[in-house]
C-alpha cells in the first residue's frame, strides 16, 4: 500500500518536477554558468578558466548544455519561456542583438534580441514533432557584425500522457480446444501508445479482462490470453466474447485505456460416443428385392463434429449376417443396409440383426470416459411375391450324334413355381437363338427332340435358350442357356490334303522318293487318325512305282527303275486307296499325277515338256517364244515396206482411156469433121493447166510426192 501511494504521488507531481527542471534552469543558471545556455560555438567570447575550474565545470553539469526542453500541449495567456541566451561579450548594454534561425523561428519559437529569452508562441505535440532544430547567433546591433560564430542547438518537446492506447489489429478472433486444462494458450493481443515510451509511465501499458471471466485470464505485460477454467464443453457454450483493455501509466490511476474485443471459438474434440436415435428398427422387404437394394436405413448421432463425428456401421450379430450387409452413408453418416443374397419367403421369412456404430477418430485422452460405440436391433420381415419359374440347373449341356434319328430324345430341362401357389410351366424355345429350327421342345415336360439332321463337320455346337412360362400369369418367365454338342461319328473317308503332282527326273535311281503325301479325315476320333495306304488291286504288281508307309501317317512314292523317258511317257497316274481306323471303316481312291521331267545333275527339275526336244541346243519354250514373235515382226516390217513402195510407183497424170472428162464435153458449133483441127485442142480440155503454157510431162517423175493412204 505505501509503494502505491508513492507512485500515486510521483505520477501527479512529475509534470510539475519537469517543469520546474526545464524552466528554471534556463532563466536563473545562464548568470552562473554560461556553458548552459550558450552555443557551443560561442567559445571566443568566453574567458580562459583554470584546470581546477574546467574539472568543477564539468563535474557541476547536471543537463545536456546544448538542449532546452518544453513541455508539449502546455498553454496559457503569456508564451512559454523555453530559455535564454547569453554571452559574456554583452557588458549589459543594448549593443547586442540576439537572432534565432532554424525549425520553427519567427513562427513557433521567439527569441527577445535584447535579452536573449526565448519564447514558444504555439502549442507543441510532441507526437507531431518531438525535437526542433535552431542556430542562435550574436550580433552588434549598429553593424550587424557577428560577434560569435553561430552555434546550433536542439530544443526537446517534453512528452505528458495525452495518447491513449489503441489496438490496431483488432478485434481478434481465436481458437482453443474444448476440454482445454487450465492455462492453455489462446492468443495474444497488442496495444499501441503514440505517447514517449522513454520518458515516464506514458507509453507503460498494462492488460486486464473487462468482460470473459472467469473462463479466460490475460497476463497484465505480455497480453497473453489464456484458459482460467478446466473442461470447457464446446457442445454446452461454443463461442465467448472476451473485452480486453490496455491502460497506460502502469495501470494507475489517471493513466489512460483502450478496449478490443476477441472472440474465442472453442473447437470440437472426439468427446462424445454416437448413439443410435433408436434402440429397435423395423423393416419390410419384398422377396424379389434386387442385390445390392438398401431396405432401410439406421442413424447413430454423436454430438462432435467433422471428423470426430464419422462413425461406421457393422452387423455383429444375427441369423443374417451373411444375407445383410451395412455400409455408411458419407453424406448422412447414416448406416445404409443392403441384400447380399436372394431372398426367399418360402425358406425364410424374418431375420434379426444387431447392428454397431462406432466412432473412427478416437481421442487417446478421452478412451477412460468409456466405449465410443453403440449398438441397436434390426428385425427385418421378408415379405411374399410372385417369383418366375426357377429351373433346377442355371445351364444346361447336352450330347447328340450327328447321326441321332428325327424325332429323337436329346436331353430334358425342367422347372418349378417357387411360389406356395405353383403354378404349371410351359416350356418353349426361343427361335432367335434357332433360326434353322433343328430342335423342339415338349411345352409339358420340357424334353427336347431334333427336327433335322445333325452334322458334325458343319456345326459342332448348337446353343439355344429355353424358356419356362407359368401358365397363371404370364408374366412370369424365366430362360436358360442349353448347350448342345454334336458328338462325332465316322461318316466321312479320308482323302489327299492337297492335290498333289509329282515329279520323276529322267536321270533318277531305282528306289528314289519321288513324293511324300499325307491325308485328312473331316471326322475326329477320340484316339485320332490312323490311315491305311494301299494300291488298287490291279496295280500292286505295278512296275514302274512302289508305295511305302511312314511312321508321320503318310506315305512315300518310290521309283522302281530308272530310264523313265519324256519321249515314251510324260505322265503316269497312280491311284492309292486311303483308309481310317473307324468303325466301321471309310476309304477313298486317289489318283497321283506323275510328271516325268529333265533334270540337272543335282536333281532340280528344269524342264517336264516334250517339246524341249525340238531344240537340240536346249532352248527353253520361253526363248523358242521370243524367237518367233521376232520373225512376227520382221515379217510385218517387210509388208509395210512393200506397201509404200507400192503406193510410190502409181502416176499422178491420169492417162488417156481413164480421162472422163472427154465424155462430158458437149458444144452446138459444127465442124469441118475430121479435117478441122483448129476449133478446140483436145489437150486443153485433157489439162486446163496447158492454158497458162504449164503442160507437165509425163515422161518424168513429178517433184511433188503425195504420201499414199
Amino acid at each position: 500500500m505505501p509503494e502505491r501511494l508513492m507512485d500515486m504521488l510521483m505520477d501527479t507531481w512529475t509534470p510539475l518536477i519537469i517543469l520546474w527542471i526545464t524552466v528554471l534552469p534556463s532563466i536563473y543558471m545562464a548568470p552562473m554558468n554560461q556553458s548552459q545556455v550558450l552555443p557551443s560555438g560561442s567559445s571566443t567570447g568566453l574567458k580562459r578558466l583554470t584546470e581546477e575550474q574546467r574539472v568543477l565545470n564539468r563535474s557541476k553539469r547536471g543537463w545536456v548544455w546544448n538542449q532546452m526542453f518544453v513541455l508539449e500541449e502546455f498553454s496559457g495567456p503569456e508564451p512559454i519561456l523555453v530559455g535564454r541566451l547569453h554571452t559574456d561579450m554583452d557588458p549589459g548594454s543594448s549593443k547586442i542583438k540576439y537572432i534565432l534561425s532554424g525549425d520553427g523561428a519567427g513562427t513557433i519559437f521567439v527569441i527577445n534580441d535584447k535579452t536573449g529569452d526565448i519564447h514558444a508562441m504555439k502549442r507543441l505535440d510532441r507526437e507531431e514533432k518531438a525535437e526542433y532544430t535552431l542556430t542562435a547567433q550574436a550580433v552588434d546591433r549598429d553593424t550587424n557584425q557577428p560577434l560569435e560564430p553561430p552555434s546550433e542547438f536542439i530544443i526537446k518537446v517534453q512528452d505528458i500522457n495525452d495518447n491513449a492506447p489503441e489496438f490496431v489489429d483488432g478485434p481478434y478472433h481465436a481458437t482453443v480446444p474444448e476440454m482445454s486444462v487450465v492455462g492453455t494458450f489462446v492468443t495474444k493481443v497488442t496495444a499501441t501508445d503514440a505517447d514517449d515510451p522513454v520518458y515516464g509511465n506514458s507509453a507503460k501499458l498494462v492488460y486486464s479482462i473487462l468482460e470473459g471471466q472467469p473462463y479466460f485470464s490475460i497476463e497484465p505485460h505480455t497480453a497473453i490470453i489464456k484458459t482460467a477454467l478446466p473442461n470447457m464443453d464446446r457442445e454446452a457454450k461454443e463461442e465467448y466474447f472476451v473485452v480486453i483493455q490496455a491502460k497506460d501509466m502502469g495501470g494507475h490511476m489517471g493513466g489512460l485505456s483502450g478496449t478490443t474485443t476477441v472472440t474465442i471459438t472453442l473447437t470440437d474434440v472426439n468427446d462424445n460416443p454416437p448413439k443410435f436415435a433408436q434402440s429397435l428398427y423395423h423393416f419390410s422387404v419384398m422377396e424379389d428385392v434386387a442385390l445390392g437394394e438398401p431396405i432401410g436405413r439406421v442413424k447413430a448421432n454423436d454430438l462432435d463434429t467433422g471428423e470426430n463425428a464419422k462413425s461406421s456401421y457393422d452387423i455383429i450379430e444375427g441369423d443374417g449376417m451373411d444375407i445383410f450387409e451395412i455400409t455408411t452413408d458419407a453424406q448422412t453418416q447414416d448406416g445404409v443396409i443392403r441384400v447380399r443374397k436372394p431372398l426367399d419367403f418360402e425358406t425364410k421369412k424374418s431375420y434379426t440383426l444387431k447392428v454397431e456404430a462406432a466412432n473412427i477418430h478416437i481421442d487417446p485422452r478421452f478412451i477412460s470416459g468409456g466405449p465410443f460405440k453403440d449398438t441397436a436391433t434390426v428385425k427385418i420381415v421378408v415379405e411374399d411375391a410372385d417369383e418366375p419359374p426357377v429351373f433346377s440347373s442355371p445351364t444346361y449341356l447336352l450330347e447328340v450324334h450327328e447321326n441321332a434319328a428325327i424325332n429323337s430324345v436329346i436331353g430334358q430341362v425342367t422347372a418349378h413355381d417357387p411360389d406356395v401357389s405353383s403354378s404349371p410351366i410351359r416350356f418353349s424355345i426361343d427361335r432367335h437363338t434357332d433360326l434353322e429350327r433343328q430342335f423342339n421342345i415338349n411345352a409339358e415336360d420340357g424334353k427336347i427332340t431334333l427336327a433335322t439332321p445333325l452334322d458334325r463337320e458343319t456345326n459342332m455346337w448348337h446353343n439355344i435358350t429355353i424358356v419356362a412360362t407359368e401358365t397363371r400369369n404370364h408374366s412370369q418367365v424365366s430362360r436358360v442357356p442349353v448347350a448342345i454338342k454334336v458328338l462325332d461319328v465316322n461318316d466321312n473317308a479320308p482323302e489327299f490334303a492337297s492335290e498333289h503332282e509329282a515329279f520323276l527326273c529322267e536321270n533318277g535311281k531305282p528306289g528314289q522318293v519321288i513324293q511324300i503325301v499325307s491325308a485328312v479325315d473331316k471326322d475326329d476320333p477320340k484316339n485320332g487318325h490312323y490311315f491305311l495306304f494301299s494300291l488298287l488291286p490291279e496295280m500292286v504288281n505295278n512296275p514302274n512305282f512302289t508305295i511305302k508307309k511312314n511312321e508321320d501317317n503318310t506315305l512315300s512314292i518310290l521309283a522302281k527303275h530308272s530310264g523313265f523317258s519324256r519321249q515314251k511317257q510324260e505322265v503316269y497316274l497312280l491311284p492309292i486307296i486311303i483308309s481310317d481306323n473307324g468303325n466301321p471303316p471309310m476309304s477313298s481312291t486317289s489318283t497321283l499325277t506323275i510328271r516325268v521331267c529333265g533334270c540337272s545333275s543335282d536333281g532340280i527339275v528344269q524342264s517336264c515338256n516334250v517339246e524341249a526336244y525340238v531344240l537340240p541346243i536346249g532352248l527353253s519354250m520361253g526363248a523358242l517364244i521370243a524367237i518367233l514373235a521376232c520373225i512376227i515382226l520382221l515379217l510385218v516390217i517387210v509388208v509395210l515396206f512393200v506397201t509404200l513402195r507400192r503406193h510410190k510407183n502409181e502416176p499422178l497424170i491420169i492417162k488417156d482411156d481413164e480421162d472422163v472428162r472427154e465424155n462430158i464435153i458437149r458444144y452446138d458449133d459444127e465442124g469441118g469433121g475430121e479435117e478441122d483441127t483448129e476449133a478446140f485442142d483436145i489437150a486443153t480440155l485433157q489439162n486446163p493447166d496447158g492454158i497458162n503454157g504449164f503442160l507437165p510431162r509425163k515422161d518424168i517423175k513429178p517433184d511433188l510426192q503425195f504420201m499414199p493412204r
